[in-house]
C-alpha cells in the first residue's frame, strides 16, 4: 500500500484495510499553539486547519487519535510522535502526554530530542529561551514495553548465559527542520528526520502511517528507506502538492503513488 487519503485521519483509521496492518507511525500533529486571531503566515500555519482548540478539546481529540492507533498498529509496533510547546502555551504538551498515558493503551518508552538546524524565529522575550530542539515521544502499548521492535544491533553475546549485549544508541537526533518552505504548511518536519527515525525503528517492506501527512516527508522517507506508506491529510492542496513531490522521488517499479479523495466530516476542522 502506498496511498494518501484526502480525509480526516479518524476516518482513515477506521478503514478495514488498515486494521492491524501498520508497523510504525511517524507523525507531527498540529500543536494547538497558533496565536488566536493571528493573520501572519508564521502563526497561521496551515492552509485548511485552524490550530485553535481549547486545551480540553485538543486533549480529547488526541485521545481519539491514539485509540485509532490502537486499531491499526501491529503487535510490537511503535508510534513516533513529534511535539513541542509555544511561549504562550508552555503546559499543553505535557498535559497531552500525561493523558495519553492515563487514558489510553499506550505508554512512553523513550523520548528522543531532535536538534533542528535552525531556530527561527528567535525568542525575543526577556526570560524565555530560543527553542532549537523538539521532542519525539516513542509510544508503545503498555503490555509491549519490553517487546516492541527496534533496530538496535547485537554487539556481543555472553557465552555462559546467552544474554545479548546491544549497541549504545543515544536518544538525540540532529536533522534538518524541513524539506523547504511552502505557503500551504509552515509546520512540516524533514525527510532527513524521518530517515533517522526509520533507521531506529523502521522495518524494511513494512508499512508506516502518518495521520497528518502534510507535504509528504514521511512518504518520501519511506520510499528512500524501503517501507510502504499510508497517510491522511485533510488539505486537498497539500495532497496535490505531495503527489507532485512524490513523483519527483526516484521510484522503483514496485512503488506507485495513489491518492484517494474522500470527504472531511470531523467538526474540529475548519
Amino acid at each position: 500500500m502506498n496511498k494518501i487519503f484526502n480525509e480526516d485521519c479518524l476516518l482513515t483509521m477506521n478503514r478495514e484495510e488498515l486494521q492491524n496492518k501498520v508497523d510504525l507511525v511517524i507523525t507531527s500533529p498540529p500543536y494547538n499553539t497558533s496565536r488566536v486571531g493571528a493573520k501572519d503566515d508564521y502563526n497561521r500555519r496551515y492552509d485548511t486547519y485552524n490550530d485553535k482548540m481549547t486545551d480540553e478539546e485538543y486533549i480529547d481529540w488526541t485521545i481519539d487519535i491514539f485509540e485509532g492507533f490502537d486499531k491499526v498498529l501491529k503487535e510490537d509496533g511503535c508510534i513516533l510522535y513529534n511535539m513541542s510547546y509555544s511561549s504562550e502555551n508552555t503546559h499543553l504538551m505535557w498535559l497531552v502526554i500525561a493523558d495519553i498515558i492515563r487514558r489510553t493503551n499506550f505508554v512512553t518508552a523513550d523520548c528522543i530530542v531532535w536538534k533542528k538546524g535552525t531556530a527561527i524565529p528567535n525568542n525575543r522575550s526577556k526570560n524565555k529561551l530560543t527553542r532549537i530542539i523538539e521532542y519525539v515521544f516513542v509510544f508503545v502499548r503498555k503490555n509491549e514495553l519490553k517487546s516492541f521492535k527496534s533496530n538496535k544491533k547485537v554487539k556481543s553475546v555472553i557465552e555462559k548465559t546467552g544474554q545479548a549485549n546491544y549497541e549504545n544508541v543515544y536518544n538525540f537526533v540532529e536533522a534538518k527542520n524541513n524539506d523547504g518552505s511552502s505557503k500551504l504548511n509552515k509546520a512540516t518536519f524533514s525527510t532527513d528526520l524521518v530517515l533517522k527515525l526509520m533507521n531506529l525503528y523502521g522495518q524494511e517492506d513494512g508499512l508506516v502511517y502518518d495521520p497528518f501527512m502534510g507535504l509528504s516527508a514521511t512518504a518520501k522517507g519511506a520510499i528512500e528507506f524501503g517501507m510502504n506508506y499510508c497517510g491522511s491529510e485533510i488539505s486537498e492542496k497539500q495532497v496535490a502538492e505531495s503527489e507532485e513531490k512524490l513523483h519527483q522521488v526516484i521510484l522503483t517499479e514496485e512503488t506507485e503513488v495513489e491518492v484517494e479523495i474522500s470527504s472531511v466530516t470531523d467538526p474540529f476542522w475548519d
